[in-house]
């Protein structure tokens, strides 16, 4: 047999039992993400498994910490950038082209024609989570830590690695909306009973497990590929996501795009073939990441919130307590506020006690407040945001790069600013 592909962010190890390991171990890191590096790595190794004479693989995590805590976003930053540069025409495309690559290479995985079990007794989340649902057979560890995870909305996301397709065909609609909308966790026994794992096992005994099963010489095949299968609840997908939708849209206001993104990928995905639906996702996903709110969020409440926890321990400049006070003051307290400008701060989706209805307008192009029809409301939250904004840029220069993100991921966790907008301290409302 063969040794395998040269890789550096896995490594290949075969057990006594003659079952070879893909291990996700990347050097350097206290954690698993999936970087460039490893999306291109899986490939390759999928690519030589299917010319293989291996009886199956196990997938495991090198680390204490996770299993894998999904995409590398400051690679997905960069790669925004990237796209946005480009002329309008041409984004789609690279877009497509480059976020595709994950998707496509799990695929190749679970038809290379090889059993694949994952082993997971930590985190497996976004691409993790992807990964794991890309094995034939999943082997969780009974242990707090092992849940599997799509999280990518909480941060204006969808999952472009299968994941909108992947889960509602193995555990159902209905199960998986909450996590692919709310960010919902499932792990140990739920995990068992939606059909999201096939194994609870004791900690420890997760690989065990999965060689047990690769050496019992399974079909290799997903559901969804055997002959004229076909997802339970597709007949019902209209009905099913139309109720979700609305019920989101009361919710949001509109504001999140990832939010309908996801309920379309289901709603269109569902009744495809597989990789009809694969390619589906990643054209919407496509769209989704050029629009401003998903680099609002991933900046402001994942980097924001690393920079924050680090800042924390080391000692928190009180000068971002201050600046965030600023902003806050500009914008104003509700009892300043007129009814017109207290009504457009609600439903802008800045934290207030006023509560209003959803008035049917889906977030487009542009945000809500520069939307649409021109309101008197907007105009006065349009001057107010102006306001807030020059106090926040009065204050940059006061703070480094990591206070500025850790200052918008105060300003929208504690003082109400919506997370769509992403804070102003870091680049403004932008």
């Amino acid at each position: 047999m063969t040794v395998g592909p040269e890789l550096k962010q896995f490594r290949i190890e075969l057990s006594e039992h003659g079952v070879l390991h893909l291990i996700f171990d990347m050097p350097g890191r206290s954690m698993n993400v999936f970087s460039n590096a490893a999306i291109e790595e899986l490939g390759l190794f999928a690519d030589w498994l299917r010319q293989s004479d291996l009886a199956g693989v196990v997938i495991r995590s090198g680390k204490s910490s996770a299993f894998c805590a999904g995409a590398d976003l400051a690679e997905l930053e960069t790669a925004y950038d990237m796209i946005m540069a480009a002329p309008p025409g041409e984004r789609d495309r690279l877009a497509f082209d480059h976020f595709f690559r994950l998707s496509h290479g799990l695929r190749r995985l679970e038809t290379a024609g090889k059993p694949v079990a994952v082993a997971i007794a930590g985190l497996a989340l976004g691409g993790g989570c992807e990964f794991a649902l890309a094995a034939h057979h999943r082997v969780i560890a009974d242990y707090p830590q092992a849940t599997f995870g799509l999280p990518e909305s909480l941060v204006g996301l969808l999952p472009g690695g299968g994941g909108t397709q992947r889960l509602p065909r193995l555990i159902g609609m209905e199960a998986a909306l909450p996590v692919l909308l709310d960010g919902a966790r499932i792990g140990g026994q739920a995990a068992i009973a939606a059909g999201l794992a096939q194994e609870l096992v004791a900690p420890g005994e997760e690989v065990a497990a999965a060689e047990r099963w690769v050496l019992s010489r399974p079909q290799a095949a997903q559901p969804w590929d055997r002959p004229n299968w076909h997802a339970a609840d597709a007949l019902q997908v209209g009905t099913t996501i139309e109720a979700k939708r609305s019920k989101m849209l009361a919710e949001t206001l509109g504001h999140y795009p990832a939010l309908s993104a996801i309920l379309v990928c289901v709603e269109h995905g569902l009744p495809q073939d597989f990789d009809t639906a694969i390619r589906t996702e990643m054209q919407i996903f496509a769209k989704l990441i050029q629009r401003r709110e998903p680099r609002n969020m991933i900046r402001t409440l994942f980097l924001g919130r690393l920079d924050h926890e680090r800042l924390r321990k080391k000692g928190m400049n009180p000068k971002i307590a201050e600046a965030v006070a600023a902003v806050s003051n500009a914008l104003g307290v509700p009892s300043e506020r007129g009814k017109e400008l207290s009504e457009a701060f609600a439903r802008a989706g800045f934290r207030v006690e006023q509560k209003v209805e959803f008035d049917g307008r889906v977030a487009g192009a542009v945000y809500w407040h520069d939307d649409e029809p021109r309101t008197w409301g907007k105009e006065l939250l349009r001057a107010r945001l102006k306001d807030a904004e020059a106090a926040a840029a009065s204050w940059r220069p006061q703070l480094d790069e990591s206070e500025r993100r850790a200052a918008d991921y105060v300003l929208v966790t504690q003082a109400g600013f919506p997370a769509y907008l992403g804070g102003l301290f870091a680049a403004g409302l932008s």
